[in-house]
């Protein structure tokens, strides 16, 4: 199904309607990404309430404004992955060991239970899974200040 092969609004109920193009209607409709971390907003399925794929969008940009705002919207609801911008301390370079860092989201404390937790997602993202099972995004390395880079070299 094209980008432009549907319409989306949201029901009395603030869930998503999808409106095909051949007038088929699917409540509750779920946006998925694709590639969450390496492409976020590329290759995003419309997956219905019972978890069939009833739409596919290629790129996010592609859509009108008001679909991608809905999208967007409903994207923000149930997605929870906080960018590291900066590592202030580590009580220690044994694992376990504790995180001071700040956030898109403000300041967190993570634990890393071991150097396995921390993933490499390409030469310069790490996905970073604390013990509570929340995944921290670095997203460049490179952009990190010097102090947080010679912080994590010690666990990469």
């Amino acid at each position: 199904m094209a980008n432009t092969d549907f319409q989306l609004q949201r029901d009395r109920y603030g869930r998503l309607v999808l409106t095909a193009a051949n007038g088929e209607r699917h409540k509750g409709v779920t946006p998925v990404r694709a590639f969450p971390i390496a492409a976020p907003d590329e290759g995003l399925s419309l997956v219905s309430f019972e978890g069939h794929e009833v739409g596919w969008v290629e790129r996010l940009a592609d859509l009108p404004p008001a679909a991608r705002a809905l999208i967007e919207e409903e994207l923000a609801s149930r997605e929870f992955v906080p960018e590291i911008e900066r590592i202030t301390d580590v009580s220690s370079f044994a694992c376990p060991s504790t995180w001071r860092v700040v956030t898109d989201r403000g300041e967190a404390d993570l634990v890393l239970k071991g150097e396995e937790d921390i993933r490499r997602l390409s030469r310069t993202r790490l996905l970073i899974a604390d013990s509570h099972g929340i995944q921290f995004l670095v997203r460049d390395i490179g952009q990190l200040d010097r102090h947080s880079r010679k912080l994590l070299d010690r666990f990469l």
